[in-house]
């Protein structure tokens, strides 16, 4: 009789033998990725044990992906922090705008232009000032002077204070142990670019983890053109990752830890309280309306704890951000510029306060009615996405910047990755004519009707990816695109969670 071969593992078998069965392969999901990845060994094969591995795992790789998309943002933002001497001053240095550099070069950084608000007094965050409690003095419109405070939510405006005062403390280092001496403002940007960077990254980790069967989309947040151009513009990402985390903690089952970053979200920019007629959505359609009362206690107790010393000791300041929304009239950027453009029609202020906040009323009226009248269940990256593409397209301000509130909520929301990557694409290129409103006359290089046309046609692609998430809740279940269902919120861990190459 012949032995019967015997087959022997090279390498002991592991006492943990679990595989992520679940897990959305982009190689198979894509045939342009598996065509791509032909280059690298073709799409993952059938028999590969996926979630095994403890070194290169997704998480790691798409956040060493994030931290190239922050690289390349920070270089885009690096000529608005140039040098150059002062005249008639020998060894000294000034912030080189030369010649409108910020726009002409695409570099401009509202973090760089707040920092030295009056050169005169130390009423600023160069001088050392506390936001808030101090204020400089500026034009009024009409001749005279009026008092100025910094113009940002109460945690942003203490982010930025934080990063004076290292700016501060840095230089004082620096001249006490001989160092090379920059500017503060380049200091104070720098470690702005930081404290951004590690914010952004939570938010990636966050948003990854809130679809964990779709980990690699990640991806296509962490490379996302508006971060090339937008990371470091101001300091949205602050609220990004409080309601990336927000939404995280809501897919995990932590009703109170999401209404803490809800809160914390809110404190740092508005559109984060959005988030609470999405949960109550969801908790009405799961009978959980205890959890939607719980998110709501601790956003407002979590928000009050940020705004209210604020509120109490320097209302003037604190009240500074909501009274420049209040006074602001029609900007470039909005709905209402292209109707007065198109039609002459120019409102008074209070007329148009009373017409955003009917229409952002009516955004949320909607929204609420398409979640609870869906057919399927509506994920809270659904709703968040409808409520906050709202806030900007009928809202009383849509800076370029602010699109960036859309990227994790689209990654999410948006089953097509193709059609979120072109969005981003043209959103982001919408910088170049905007950009070109504020340069003089002799050195203009697009008209400024040419802006106004494509931030229409960027109003209409958002509009597209709306009606696309819309159909998403209206279908029905055998209709469901290739790229899989989303994560239902909340849900249950799962046994493969616990695996080590997450």
């Amino acid at each position: 009789m012949t032995d019967q071969p015997t087959w022997d593992s090279p390498e002991p078998l592991a006492d943990d033998l679990r595989v992520e069965t679940d897990r959305v392969l982009p190689s198979w999901a894509s045939p342009q990725l598996a065509a791509a990845s032909d280059s690298v060994g073709g799409p993952v094969g059938i028999h590969a044990a996926l979630g095994r591995s403890r070194s290169w795992t997704p998480v790691r790789v798409v956040l060493l992906l994030a931290l190239v998309g922050l690289s390349i943002g920070w270089f885009g933002k690096a000529g608005c922090i140039q040098q150059a001497p002062v005249a008639d001053a020998p060894g000294q240095v000034r912030l080189n705008w030369d010649n409108q550099r910020q726009f002409v070069g695409l570099c401009y950084s509202d973090l760089v232009a707040s920092y030295e608000q009056d050169k005169l007094t130390p009423a600023d965050l160069a001088g050392g000032a506390f936001p808030y409690r101090t204020f400089w003095m500026q034009s009024d419109g009409t001749g005279g002077q009026a008092k100025a405070y910094l113009s940002e939510p109460a945690l942003s405006g203490l982010l930025m204070y934080v990063s004076a005062q290292a700016a501060r403390g840095w230089a004082w280092v620096a001249d006490t142990l001989g160092l090379p001496k920059t500017l503060d403002v380049v200091n104070y940007f720098n470690i702005s670019a930081l404290l951004l960077s590690l914010f952004w990254l939570i938010a990636v980790w966050a948003t990854m983890m809130t679809d964990r069967r779709r980990l690699w989309l990640g991806a296509l947040m962490a490379l996302s053109p508006l971060v090339f151009v937008h990371a470091f513009t101001a300091t949205d990402v602050l609220a990004i990752a409080m309601l990336a985390v927000a939404m995280l903690c809501w897919t995990r089952d932590r009703p109170g830890w999401t209404g803490v970053f809800a809160g914390l979200g809110a404190a740092a920019a508005v559109y984060p309280v959005l988030l609470l007629p999405a949960v109550a959505v969801i908790c009405v359609r799961q009978r959980r309306l205890r959890d939607c009362a719980i998110v709501a206690l601790t956003a407002v107790a979590s928000w009050l704890v940020v705004n209210l010393p604020l509120l109490v000791l320097y209302p003037s300041g604190w009240t500074q951000p909501y009274r420049a929304w209040h006074d602001r009239g029609v900007e470039p950027d909005t709905l209402y510029r292209l109707i007065s453009l198109a039609t002459g029609w120019n409102p008074s202020t209070p007329l148009l306060n009373g017409i955003v906040l009917l229409l952002l009323v009516a955004v949320i009226a909607a929204v609420v009615y398409i979640g609870l009248r869906a057919t399927t269940e509506p994920t809270i990256a659904q709703l968040m996405f409808l409520l906050v593409a709202g806030f900007l397209l009928f809202g009383k301000e849509w800076t370029p910047q602010a699109s960036l509130w859309l990227v994790p909520l689209a990654v999410l929301a948006v089953p097509y990755p193709g059609a979120v990557l072109a969005w981003m694409t043209f959103d982001a290129l919408v910088w170049i004519p905007r950009m070109g409103l504020f340069v003089d006359p002799s050195r203009k290089w697009l008209p400024a009707e040419f802006f106004y046309a494509v931030n229409t046609l960027r109003g209409a692609v958002l509009v597209g990816l709306c009606a696309v998430v819309v159909w998403q809740l209206v279908r029905s279940d055998d209709e469901e695109p290739t790229g899989g269902r989303l994560m239902r919120s909340p849900v249950a861990r799962e046994p493969a969670a616990d695996l080590p190459g997450v």
